[in-house]
C-alpha cells in the first residue's frame, strides 16, 4: 500500500522529495555513487525510488553508519523501495575516460537499470546527468535527501560485497579489508606484486 505523504519541514530528509512530488512528478529517484577514490575495483552507483512520504529514520549517509547498521539499512531499503537500479564502471573504463566521467556513466547506468523510468532525479553533488529527465543536483545530498542517502547505502553495500568476492581471486591485496582503497597494506602489496586486472592504472600509487 502506498504510504500517505506528510508535510516535511525545511531541512527534513524528505524536503527535496516532497518538493518534487508537489510539482507533480510521480517517480523520484535518488542517485549516489561509491568508489571514486580507491586504487582498485569499480565505481558503483545506485538509483533508489522510495514510496512517496515514506520515512526511514535510521537511513543516512552510508559513511556515517557502521557495517552492521549499513547492512541492516540496505535490507530495509530493498524491502520497501519501489525500484532500485545499480550501475558500475570497471577499472579499464575508468582508466580510459577518467574517474569523474566514469562516475557519471555509472549513475546513468543505475537510472537505466531501474525497472521503470523515473521522471525526476535527485543527484548527490552539484551535477547534471546527460539524461532527458528532470533533475536536481544536491551538494552533500546523501546528508540532505532520504532517497540519495538510501542510494548511497545500496551502492556502498553492493560495492563492498563485490570487493570481498574479489578478495578470493586476489587475496594478496587484502580487498576484503581495504575494499580497494590505498591503505598501507594495499600499497605494500602493490609494491611487492604489482597491479592486478582490478587496479586503476591511471591512479597514482598503482604503478611505481
Amino acid at each position: 500500500m502506498r504510504s500517505q505523504p506528510f508535510e516535511a519541514p525545511p531541512g527534513h530528509m524528505l524536503a527535496f522529495e516532497k518538493q518534487a512530488y508537489g510539482r507533480g512528478f510521480q517517480r523520484v529517484a535518488g542517485i549516489d555513487e561509491v568508489g571514486r577514490g580507491p586504487l582498485a575495483g569499480p565505481v558503483v552507483a545506485a538509483a533508489v525510488v522510495l514510496p512517496e512520504g515514506l520515512d526511514l529514520p535510521g537511513v543516512k549517509d552510508s559513511k556515517q553508519l557502521s557495517l552492521a547498521r549499513r547492512e541492516a539499512c540496505c535490507a530495509e531499503i530493498l524491502a520497501c523501495a519501489r525500484d532500485v537500479g545499480i550501475g558500475l564502471v570497471e577499472a579499464p573504463e575508468i582508466d580510459r575516460i577518467n574517474i569523474l566521467e566514469a562516475t557519471f556513466r555509472a549513475m546513468i547506468l543505475a537510472v537505466q537499470n531501474l525497472q521503470s523510468p523515473p521522471d525526476f532525479l535527485l543527484i548527490d553533488g552539484p551535477y547534471k546527468l546527460s539524461l532527458s529527465i528532470s533533475q536536481e543536483g544536491i551538494p552533500k545530498g546523501d546528508q540532505r535527501s532520504l532517497s540519495v542517502a538510501a542510494a548511497s547505502i545500496v551502492a556502498k553495500v553492493h560495492r563492498d560485497r563485490l570487493m570481498s568476492d574479489f578478495h578470493h581471486l586476489y587475496p594478496e591485496y587484502g580487498f576484503a579489508r581495504n575494499k580497494g582503497y590505498g591503505t598501507a597494506e594495499h600499497v605494500a602489496a602493490l609494491q611487492q606484486h604489482g597491479p592486478c586486472p582490478l587496479h586503476r592504472i591511471s591512479f597514482r600509487r598503482v604503478v611505481a
